[in-house]
């Protein structure tokens, strides 16, 4: 199935929560946040797509002081790739967010359900890029520790001069 075909599908079954196909070198298709779950469920019980291979996100926004290099607003792209057992197929499909602050992190709804594997993904995520997954099981941080302020993988973060007692720069 091509990634027209898989965005035919989509499109059919879940309307406008399926938006534009970027058939590049390597094709995504661009999705709702709230339909997250209902997709994810429908991509792995009808289409096949059993793995999740990866779950992260990127921060698309300059540095602060760079000129932008990228088309649009800052934002936070969370990225889902899946797969099929014999991997003969793939799918990446992303979810566009609003970067958000420290005080008003963007909200998507946890995957964890579909995928249990996403629980370890979407914590790693939400440590490292300040994403907060609706409705995960345990969302606390994975690779800082708990008093860690901010989200190291941000373009706009600052680190600290000193963590416990250690300097950090």
């Amino acid at each position: 199935m091509s990634a027209e075909d898989l965005h035919a599908a989509l499109r059919d079954r879940f309307g406008d929560a399926v938006r534009d196909l970027h058939a590049a070198t390597n094709p995504w298709i661009e999705i709702a946040a709230d339909a997250v779950p209902d997709l994810l469920t429908f991509v792995r019980d009808e289409l096949g797509l059993q793995h999740l291979n990866d779950l992260t996100a990127a921060d698309i926004a300059p540095r602060p002081g760079e000129e932008s290099k990228f088309e649009g607003e800052p934002r936070l792209e969370v990225v889902y790739r899946l797969s099929d057992f014999p991997l003969t197929r793939t799918l990446t499909l992303k979810v566009v967010l609003p970067r958000g602050s420290d005080d008003d992190l963007p909200e998507i709804p946890t995957a964890s359900g579909v995928f249990p594997i996403a629980a370890w993904h979407e914590r790693e995520t939400f440590d490292l890029l300040g994403v907060r997954f609706v409705g995960h099981p345990n969302l606390t941080r994975i690779l800082t520790d708990d008093d860690w302020v901010g989200h190291p993988l941000r373009k706009d973060y600052q680190q600290p001069e000193e963590y416990g007692g250690i300097r950090c720069r």
